[in-house]
């Protein structure tokens, strides 16, 4: 059985540069990293390079270009990672 920072290894490179799209429809971008939390070994955030075509996503960009999307609002990953609107 996988401990739980494994799975979060495995999660994070199944998610690797998938595209990002919102539950209607809006690319927002495509994932560049996660950030893990070191004690617990879940996920936490989604590091999304933004898609500069989606003002709203560049607008929503922080400093360092990457938006940050929380991992509770991952709604499902498969060949995209869909999110759920309220929460980006």
């Amino acid at each position: 059985m996988l401990k739980v920072n494994q799975m979060a290894k495995v999660i994070a490179k199944s998610l690797a540069s998938k595209k990002v799209i919102t539950n209607d429809g809006e690319e927002i971008g495509k994932v560049v990293d996660i950030e893990i939390n070191e004690i617990t070994g879940k996920l936490e955030f989604l590091l999304v390079d933004p898609n500069p075509e989606n003002k709203t996503a560049m607008e929503l960009a922080k400093e360092d270009g990457m938006l940050k999307v929380s991992y509770s609002a991952v709604l499902a990953a498969k060949d995209h990672v869909i999110i759920d609107r309220r929460f980006y």
